[in-house]
């Protein structure tokens, strides 16, 4: 089966219990999307909930940058994008995007995640089976160009 590049979401509904008193998405639950995207592509790559039963070996996040674009609200619908960009031994670097079903962004996120074992916990290589799978998911992805707001840092510009 074909790798999608970016590896796409099922869509998804914004919860009523989501929205802030400024009447949008309030900012915490934009990492839930991003979180639920991510559940989706460590599945595809064999790091489900199978996984972390049955080996005792899970997924941690280590940093996180969100941008936040534009306001979702209520009645909007979303699917959210996984693009794989580095990884090694026991790390994973992933760039994310909320997007409006009708196509525009509304957030994006760049994440640094950790293999751990949790008999431990520490940080821990990943198995050859998954490996090769992070690999075909990082070759379909290499296509794809380096995402422009991946790599940013937090500063206020000077004049």
């Amino acid at each position: 089966m074909p790798i999608p590049a970016p590896f796409v979401s099922r869509p998804m509904d914004i919860e009523k219990d989501w929205i802030d008193y400024n009447g949008h998405l309030n900012m915490a639950y934009y990492n839930v999307l991003f979180d639920r995207c991510s559940d989706e592509a460590f599945e595809a790559m064999g790091m489900g909930l199978d996984y972390v039963k049955g080996r005792r070996l899970t997924i941690y996040t280590a940093e996180v940058h969100v941008c936040y674009v534009q306001e979702l609200h209520l009645d909007h619908k979303v699917t959210v994008s996984f693009q794989l960009i580095d990884h090694d031994a026991k790390r994973l670097r992933s760039y994310q995007e909320i997007r409006h079903v009708d196509g525009w962004l509304a957030a994006t996120s760049e994440t640094l995640s950790l293999h751990v074992d949790m008999a431990g916990p520490k940080v821990a290589p990943f198995p050859a089976d998954v490996l090769a799978r992070i690999e075909a998911m990082r070759a379909a992805h290499s296509v794809l160009p380096m995402p422009e707001r991946a790599g940013r840092a937090i500063g206020i510009k000077r004049k």
